[in-house]
């Protein structure tokens, strides 16, 4: 007890830090549902009324509920795993991708009894956490694709509802400037790219989430205006038909890829966790945020896709916001797509910042004495005072303008918004979003292969790869005969 009185009179004296020497995190309850929430509520919800068209009345709530269910276990698995496996020196991942390094990333502690084993799996292990990294990198990269197709139809959408609104319902109001607004938008990203120190803004967070919940709520009230307006709920049990059964099942596994987009935050949880204090335990206090989280958004998501399916029955457009269900209040739609518009103008740069991040110091690594790499130049910018300038740095300059410019050429070669969400969704939904947690929980827990909790984490695993193989194939099928078609 003595040392434990010493250690604290040791604190006193000098600041208060973190067990791991950082400042000490302040984070609670609220702020940890709030970098949930925006970290899930996204443009992926636009597109649910859509999914629950082609799934029906029975299909489309059901598998919404169930990706809810996914989406919690997974969090909970993976809340499990900030701290490392080692007891005594309880050391934090502070990333997804530390969390793999640290449970999966040396197969020595766990196959001590054999010595033949060890290299085999070490070298497996490695290569989890390298295709961990690329798949991470893959959907950072395809959700900026997205942000940028969907930007474009959404400023298409304002120009059209306010033809629309002159002009008469008939009136012949193209979106074919779509192409140009995808073109702005890269560009206002090419400069933002530039601003120094664009992540470390903390109220980007705060106006993305404020956005991603004033245009889902319009959504919603909308939707719900429009079912009351037709005295009737729309749809059907079996969703949209179709004139093949073939097609009907490329709909569903598309529509299943959507909505597995709309909902995982995995990639996020363990940096939402690294913000929270220590007592109570972080884990503890992500729990009970995951639970309110996860709730908060299938309640949000259900009456999204529900209302929408009810207001509009097979005809349900792709986006929801887009698609011209809704011709008036034009001014209300105009303003949730412009809200979208500046959700995505802060969300791609959240998302690739963590690219610019990793190629910068890769590329510093790789080339430590190239002054391609590392020299910065200083530049006059007109119109501020001679003694402020901006840094320049050639590698950053050529990067970022070929990443910016290769996101919005692909955005010009597959405009197709649910394809593309699908794709995203399905491609990462079992690797990062099932089986490494599953795996990591098994070591961080000391779970052996064969006992029942093995066994019933596997069979979970089994269940969300066969489905997440499924949207895979019937998304990049929908793309496909999109582009040929």
């Amino acid at each position: 007890m003595a040392h434990h009185g010493s250690h604290s009179l040791e604190l006193d004296a000098a600041p208060e830090l973190d067990d791991d020497g950082h400042a000490p995190r302040t984070g609670n309850l609220w702020t940890c549902f709030a970098h949930i929430i925006t970290g899930v509520i996204g443009c992926g919800v636009l597109a649910l009324s859509w999914s629950v068209s082609q799934l029906g009345w029975v299909g489309g709530p059901v598998a919404l509920v169930c990706f809810a269910f996914v989406t919690y276990i997974s969090a909970y698995l993976l809340s499990h795993c900030y701290r490392s496996p080692d007891l005594e020196k309880r050391q934090r991942n502070y990333t997804y991708m530390d969390a793999v390094r640290t449970h999966l990333g040396s197969a020595a502690g766990l196959f001590e009894s054999s010595n033949l084993v060890a290299p085999f799996q070490d070298h497996l292990w490695e290569k989890r956490t390298w295709l961990c990294g690329l798949l991470q990198y893959l959907n950072l990269y395809g959700t900026a694709v997205a942000y940028t197709i969907t930007t474009a139809t959404c400023l298409g959408a304002i120009k059209r509802a306010n033809c629309y609104h002159e002009e008469g319902r008939d009136a012949p109001c193209s979106a074919h400037d779509e192409h140009l607004y995808m073109l702005l938008f890269g560009a206002a990203q090419l400069v933002l790219s530039f601003i120094p120190n664009f992540h470390n803004m903390a109220w980007l967070s705060v106006v993305a989430a404020i956005m991603s919940f004033t245009y889902a709520s319009i959504g919603l009230g909308l939707g719900l205006a429009k079912t009351i307006e037709n005295g009737t709920i729309k749809g059907s049990i079996a969703g949209v038909p179709m004139s093949t059964p073939a097609q009907k099942v490329w709909r569903v596994a598309q529509a299943i890829g959507d909505i597995a987009f709309a909902y995982p935050y995995t990639l996020v949880v363990l940096e939402i966790q690294d913000t929270l204090k220590s007592t109570p335990p972080e884990s503890e206090t992500m729990q009970k945020g995951n639970v309110i989280a996860v709730l908060a958004t299938t309640f949000f998501y259900l009456g999204v896709a529900c209302f929408g399916y009810a207001a509009f029955g097979n005809a349900a457009p792709g986006n929801l916001l887009t698609g011209f269900g809704f011709y008036e209040p034009y001014w209300l739609i105009d303003f949730a797509n412009a809200c979208i518009v500046l959700h995505l103008l802060g969300g791609y740069q959240m998302f690739s910042q963590q690219i610019f991040t990793f190629a910068d110091r890769s590329l510093a690594a790789m080339f430590p004495n190239s002054a391609f790499v590392s020299k910065f130049y200083a530049v006059r910018v007109p119109g501020l005072p001679s003694s402020v300038s901006y840094k320049l740095n050639l590698q950053r300059l050529c990067f970022r303008t070929a990443y910016v410019a290769s996101t919005t050429g692909l955005a010009l070669l597959f405009p197709y918004f649910n394809e593309v969400l699908g794709v995203l969704g399905a491609i990462i939904f079992w690797p990062l979003v099932i089986y490494l947690p599953v795996e990591m929980y098994c070591v961080q827990r000391g779970i052996l292969p064969w006992t029942r909790g093995w066994v019933a984490l596997q069979a979970f695993s089994a269940v969300c790869f066969v489905v997440g193989t499924f949207a895979f194939v019937g998304s990049v099928e929908g793309v496909i005969r999109k582009r040929l078609g």
